[in-house]
């Protein structure tokens, strides 16, 4: 297995790829040039929404359009990327904070957490939305929100805090209601941090390693049992997709980068692409 690059976006901070079933196209957003992409595996063709803000993350939305976590807060936006309603601004400071990762739940519900960008405090939160657009939050004590994922019993959601090098995971009652978290997995500092992550059918939880240039997958018990290289040093989400969900695509960073890093790693903001031998899961979408 290698990852190759299925589409050159060089994105400012790719993020959030997601497979649609549907239309067998992947959505994936750029947060520092703003966007909502769409790529289609068939023709190698990207369609791109401008967004005028940061856009962290994004579900799709069984009626149609979009619920994403913007800067400025959770938006429900139309399929051309337009506001429609705002559901919630939960954070104290936008100019400071804005949304990062996300991704709908099992149950049709939407999660989405925040980076607080000074990294000097843990004042960023997770939060969830609920399908009548009500809004809670879920925890707190986190520096960057990231890793958000289900597994496939509905048992589990797992969450990391990128800075802390942290996985952690809750467990979940028959509703979907999360209980105390507990750490998954730590990794060691100074080889890359756990970024967006995605579960396999089997259970297994595959995390991109920011600044690690590598997707590692973990066993339900939380014990790395297999280390795949990415042609970038930051990759920073993966989501599996194709007709047989069998495709594993990964999203990548070179905003910030610096200019010896890049020239190492041309393909760095790419999105990267390889078959994989386990399936995935299909993408629930926000019910709301």
């Amino acid at each position: 297995m290698g990852f190759e690059t299925a589409y050159p976006a060089q994105a400012a901070l790719g993020e959030c790829p997601l497979w649609c079933e549907q239309t067998q196209r992947l959505w994936w957003v750029d947060i520092e040039a703003p966007a909502i992409h769409c790529f289609d595996p068939a023709t190698g063709e990207n369609a791109t929404i401008p967004m005028e803000e940061n856009v962290g993350c994004i579900a799709l939305r069984t009626g149609g359009g979009f619920i994403a976590g913007l800067r400025s807060g959770i938006w429900l936006l139309d399929a051309r990327g337009r506001k429609e309603k705002l559901i919630a601004n939960p954070q104290a400071d936008s100019s400071i904070s804005r949304f990062n990762d996300g991704r709908a739940d099992p149950w049709g519900r939407f999660w989405a957490g925040t980076i607080y960008e000074p990294r000097d405090r843990p004042d960023a939160m997770l939060c969830r939305v609920d399908p009548d657009l009500s809004c809670m939050r879920v925890t707190g004590d986190i520096k960057v929100s990231n890793g958000v994922a289900f597994s496939p019993d509905r048992r589990w959601m797992y969450h990391s805090d990128t800075p802390a090098h942290v996985i952690y995971r809750y467990p979940l009652d028959a509703n979907g209601t999360p209980g105390p978290r507990e750490v998954f997995h730590q990794f060691p500092f100074g080889n890359g941090r756990p970024d967006g992550a995605a579960v396999d059918a089997d259970g297994f939880y595959w995390s991109a390693l920011y600044e690690g240039g590598r997707v590692v997958r973990l066993s339900p018990d939380g014990e790395i049992v297999a280390e795949y290289p990415v042609p970038a040093r930051c990759p920073t989400m993966c989501a599996f997709g194709s007709p047989d969900l069998r495709t594993l695509y990964v999203t990548s960073a070179r905003h910030g980068r610096p200019a010896e890093e890049l020239a190492e790693w041309p393909e760095s903001g790419n999105l990267f692409a390889t078959r994989v031998e386990v399936r995935g899961l299909p993408e629930p979408k926000f019910q709301g």
